[in-house]
């Protein structure tokens, strides 16, 4: 949720550390641990955990209505180490922090987070967070919004972590359930200090939900998503759990298993790394809030809702944790996959549109509309014709990319492409890092369409480090035209 950059494209994910489309469900899933119910309370300390033994062997069918339910289960092997229940009538200052914070503290966002129960409180089992808008007799608006934490109440170094919520519907809103560290300091501020995103479902895409990492230095992420194959997170409550252990992240909805990764560092830039596996190997505390506009979600329209529809309803936080853990594990050592060029020397496939491939699969070529973007693309007659009907909130929110550019340090590169539009337009090509904190290899570069057919080239030199993951990236949102826009003949090369 602590972003402290602009977000590009955030439905570029993998399951192995952020494929660069796609923000589906993974085809291959897993099923969570077998669980057990649990009759006694919670314990509030580590050293209260024997009491928690589990009774009963569930299938995952039982495990799941149990979930719904909001009766307790523990994932097998695991012991009760602290819950939240929520069944008070206030929140409890013994186990929650209330935060505050100022207007753009992160982000860009929009909203003041205030300490107050006005908020964040506790009503009918719930935690509930409500955002408020808020117009003076001057006309300004100002946005408020709740935020919580655990801090040095109740930290938790690895572990079965989870929350059941129902989050907000609106353009502009960000709702989290996320972990920092104890200390941030311990390891140096974010990103160094690492960051642990559980869920994060943006207001207008109320059915996809991004499970998030945040590390490194220069700062890096890796990324998973799932998305409901019906209903939505904003209408009804779902489930969200992270498993943590030496080494190994899962994130799970609904006991199903969506994404893993075991790849992540931490240094000061032009240090050695930090032995593997920091930064998460220390104690993480958790975070709630709302966030009301920013870099990734968007501001807020006159159709978002302020009342309940506008509010995050937490039934309850729990964390599980293992009597032991073995923390001797080994960085896994990640092998460059270099693409190879076809035989005039493109690293481009399908460059010339010969193919009418699927634009909205993970291969090659891939169209995205996201932040309010709305249009379509086709490949028609060895050109792409991207069509769009609202150009959204960011330059990205209409955008052809194709990933997989194979980047080398010290090498120079060139990128071209043919273009006309309908009418005259900019649009902005780039090269870019998914993986490297969005890095710009080749800075995006206003062009200017006309209605004829022109050639458009870029020549630059890779300075950075090697990465086997670069990004061409054709963006056409927010540049005050809708006009279509025509691509052929799309070329990255190696220039001596």
């Amino acid at each position: 949720m602590r972003k402290d950059r602009l977000m590009k494209t955030m439905c570029a994910v993998s399951a192995m550390g952020m494929l660069l489309t796609g923000c589906g469900k993974e085809k291959e899933t897993t099923t969570a641990p077998a669980t057990a119910a649990v009759t006694t309370e919670a314990a509030t300390a580590e050293d209260k955990q024997e009491t928690t033994e589990a009774v009963s062997e569930t299938t995952e069918e039982t495990t799941t209505e149990k979930q719904a339910e909001g009766e307790m289960v523990i994932p097998e092997g695991y012991r009760l180490y602290w819950n939240d229940e929520f069944d008070g009538t206030e929140l409890s200052e013994e186990d929650w922090n209330y935060e505050e914070h100022e207007v753009g503290w992160v982000n860009h966002e929009l909203q003041e987070y205030v300490p107050s129960s006005k908020y964040a409180f506790v009503k009918d089992g719930e935690l509930i967070i409500q955002p408020t808008r808020e117009v003076d007799a001057e006309g300004n608006v100002h946005y408020t919004s709740g935020r919580v934490n655990t801090q040095g109440k109740h930290d938790i170094k690895y572990g079965w972590i989870e929350a059941r919520i129902r989050v907000p519907q609106g353009n502009g809103y960000l709702p989290a359930f996320w972990m920092m560290p104890l200390q941030e300091e311990y390891y140096g501020q974010w990103p160094k200090c690492g960051e642990i995103d559980i869920m994060e479902v943006l207001g207008n895409d109320i059915t996809t939900n991004h499970g998030t990492i945040h590390y490194g230095e220069p700062h890096r992420q890796n990324q998973g998503s799932y998305t409901l194959e019906t209903g939505d997170f904003a209408n009804e409550y779902h489930t969200y759990a992270l498993e943590w252990m030496p080494g190994l992240m899962r994130w799970y909805v609904d006991g199903e298993m969506y994404y893993e990764t075991n790849d992540w560092f931490t240094a000061v830039e032009g240090e050695e790394e930090k032995p593997y596996p920091a930064p998460f190997d220390q104690p993480f505390h958790v975070i709630l809030n709302v966030a009301v506009g920013g870099d990734w979600p968007g501001d807020p329209d006159e159709n978002t809702p302020f009342d309940d529809r506008g509010s995050m309803h937490v039934d309850y936080v729990r964390m599980f944790r293992k009597k032991l853990y073995n923390e001797k594990v080994s960085k896994p050592v990640r092998e460059m996959v270099w693409k190879e060029a076809d035989a005039t020397g493109n690293f481009v496939t399908n460059g010339d549109f010969a193919q009418a491939e699927d634009l909205t699969d993970d291969t090659d070529w891939k169209f995205m509309a996201q932040n309010d973007g709305v249009g379509s693309a086709e490949i028609k007659d060895g050109e792409i014709i991207i069509k769009t009907e609202n150009f959204g909130s960011e330059e990205y929110s209409i955008q052809l990319v194709q990933p997989g550019m194979p980047m080398m340090k010290g090498k120079k590169y060139k990128l071209s492409f043919e273009a006309f539009a309908d009418e005259e337009r900019q649009m902005k090509p780039a090269i870019t890092a998914p993986y490297a904190d969005w890095i710009r290899y080749l800075e995006d570069t206003p062009v200017k369409l006309t209605g004829d057919w022109q050639k458009y080239e870029f020549e630059f030199e890779m300075t950075a480090k090697d990465d086997d993951r670069g990004r061409v990236e054709f963006n056409m949102g927010n540049q005050g035209s809708t006009a279509a826009i025509h691509i052929r003949n799309v070329r990255l090369e190696v220039v001596e």
